[in-house]
């Protein structure tokens, strides 16, 4: 897989195997510290912006695989998918349902982004969303008896979550509760996309701007290659650095995270290079 780097904030500059892959020409790195309207929110211009900084880099469909920086960018997904041109099924790895209605207007977020590609990518055949918290997946339930009944019944019936305190039981050996297994049953046929926020992994393995689940790399990385052994991958993101302002918590110093982060990345793609 091709590797693509989105530099929003300049965090990978700070983590030597993200260094040496845009320093090589290993990657195609975008430069897009400079567009205005892309913190957690972005907005019409942006959007259309960096589109074009994608195109202008000769990129031309969503294969590959794609860093771009914090969860405060997640909403990227959506940009990416929307180069999608078949049926395919979104698997989002994420400690939080990004399901949110925007605060105003239509704007495009990171935390609203997975229901944007489902009202509006007409390739989209479902969505499963691994590692969410219960206390959220729980909320989520509650709005949806709210929502209008064309609505409603698409979440209901194309998005699933598996929550944090499933995750134990997500191993696609035939070990699994029916429930979480079934959940994977994607025909063979459908094409996958996945959509990867480090904070659904627990503080070992991550150090991202956002609360954190318990998620392990290993069982990330089992669960990746189930779906990969019985379908085609055709586009992988990942995010979820440390905030640009990060000065260190109880977990990691500023350094220790870079690194951490750092490890992780070329862990995952050393792995994804297989698929």
């Amino acid at each position: 897989m091709s590797i693509i780097i989105c530099n929003f904030s300049s965090v990978y500059g700070n983590q030597p195997f993200m260094e040496s892959l845009r320093r090589s020409g290993e990657a195609t790195w975008i430069d897009l510290s400079q567009v205005p309207g892309t913190d957690c929110y972005c907005d019409d211009e942006a959007v259309e912006t960096i589109r074009r900084c994608i195109a202008d880099a000769g990129i031309k469909d969503a294969g590959g695989i794609h860093f771009f920086d914090n969860g405060n960018y997640h909403y990227m997904s959506k940009i990416w998918t929307d180069m999608v041109q078949e049926p395919f099924s979104l698997v989002v790895f994420d400690h939080h349902p990004d399901m949110q209605e925007p605060r105003f207007g239509n704007i495009l977020s990171c935390g609203g982004w997975v229901k944007k590609v489902l009202e509006e990518n007409k390739f989209i055949d479902n969505i499963v969303i691994i590692g969410v918290a219960d206390h959220l997946a729980e909320e989520f339930k509650s709005e949806i008896a709210s929502q209008p009944a064309d609505a409603r019944n698409d979440l209901q019936h194309k998005v699933t979550f598996i929550r944090e305190s499933e995750l134990p039981a997500v191993t696609l050996k035939g070990r699994s509760p029916d429930r979480v297994h079934s959940t994977f049953h994607i025909p063979h046929s459908t094409p996958l996309y996945l959509s990867i926020d480090k904070d659904a992994l627990s503080p070992a393995y991550a150090a991202t701007n956002w609360d954190q689940g318990s998620l392990d790399i290993a069982t990330l990385k089992e669960v990746i290659a189930g779906l990969a052994a019985s379908h085609k991958i055709i586009g992988v993101d990942i995010c979820g650095e440390r905030a640009r302002d990060f000065a260190g918590d109880e977990h990691h110093t500023v350094q220790e995270a870079d690194s951490l982060n750092d490890r992780t990345n070329r862990e995952l793609v050393e792995f994804l290079q297989n698929f």
